[in-house]
């Protein structure tokens, strides 16, 4: 606690870093011809769709019936009102060689272009967002319900369509600021309750 009572936020940051999260890109489409920014935020755009993209470990299942998984975005993340124009998102699971992609769609330094969505290679998947070519499983979704959560905003998705390679690479996790690998995993038995 700070001298006044509140939480210090250092120290919150520094203990929720200790929970290794999943890394995703959370996508979707913008449409330049829809209004004068085309529900694609407030820089100009020519006509037509445009990806957007943003790098999020807020992220979790919620219920398998109905399908339904949530997202975290902090309001001044460009993306934020393009999800909510669209109502529509993808969310990719980036495997660990792509800690680049992660970093450049989180604004950090990055050898990839920003400006042209990271130089990703992606495809339009069955719902009508962008799917990273490079993700190792991605889920498309639609916007069931938004829920305004002090800076960020809660984003609860149905989703409509995933798909996961079983022969790709291992995901690219996060801890205390830092990107993890699994080694253990790659050569040693699971333990713990089979995946059904």
């Amino acid at each position: 606690m700070s001298a006044d009572g509140s939480l210090d936020t250092r120290r919150l940051r520094e203990t929720l870093g200790r929970f290794a999260t999943g890394v995703t890109v959370v996508t979707t489409f913008c449409d330049a011809t829809d209004d004068e920014t085309g529900g694609c935020g407030q820089l100009p755009h020519a006509p037509g769709q445009h990806a957007w993209g943003t790098t999020v470990n807020a992220f979790s299942s919620v219920s398998l019936d109905p399908p339904l998984v949530l997202i975290c975005i902090g309001r001044e993340r460009s993306i934020h009102p393009v999800i909510a124009s669209s109502g529509r998102f993808a969310v990719n699971i980036l495997g660990e060689a792509s800690q680049q992609l992660s970093d450049c769609f989180a604004g950090a330094p990055s050898a990839l272009p920003r400006s042209a969505f990271c130089d990703a290679p992606f495809h339009a998947g069955p719902g009508g967002t962008p799917v990273l070519d490079a993700a190792i499983a991605h889920l498309e979704c639609t916007v069931e319900q938004a829920v305004d959560a002090g800076d960020h905003t809660i984003y609860l998705g149905r989703v409509i369509a995933a798909e996961a390679d079983h022969d790709h690479e291992l995901p690219l996790l996060y801890f205390r600021g830092r990107y993890l690998r699994i080694e253990r995993m790659a050569t040693s038995d699971l333990r713990g309750k089979p995946d059904v």
